[in-house]
């Protein structure tokens, strides 16, 4: 209850600042509360550049047949078309998910799909590199 009565109290503070000072483009109801200062944004666009640096670093170690989604897909359609019975009894379908999670969760870090010039799921490589695996499609290695 003292928090409700807080952010009240906080909100006509707020509305009698804005009067005063003939903000009047201001509409009822679209809350400002959430709005960073711009020390607070520099500094958020900050941290968010060096976790987008270091997610850069994460794979840099690793052979390139491990750490592109196609290519491990490729080795696995292999896998499912000369030996079908092992590939079947592997439970592979089930192992993917878990194995391609850590790949395609450094390549959404950056990705914000509340941005206006955001770039659809669908259209990213290991999407589309994941829809033709589901699909029974051949893999053309890039």
């Amino acid at each position: 209850d003292s928090s409700c009565e807080f952010i009240t109290k906080y909100r006509s503070c707020r509305r009698q600042v804005r009067e005063c000072a003939g903000e009047a483009d201001h509409h009822e109801g679209m809350s400002s509360d959430d709005e960073l200062t711009p020390t607070e944004a520099t500094e958020f666009q900050k941290s968010k550049d060096n976790v987008v640096e270091d997610s850069r670093k994460i794979f840099e170690d690793v052979h390139a047949d491990f750490c592109d989604i196609r290519k491990i897909l490729l080795k696995f359609q292999e896998w499912k078309e000369k030996f079908p019975d092992s590939y079947c009894d592997a439970y592979i379908s089930f192992c993917l998910p878990k194995l391609l999670n850590p790949l395609i969760r450094v390549q959404l870090i950056n990705w914000n799909p509340l941005e206006q010039n955001f770039r659809e799921l669908e259209e990213m490589p290991w999407f589309r590199a994941v829809e033709e695996f589901s699909g029974g499609k051949n893999i053309p290695e890039t």
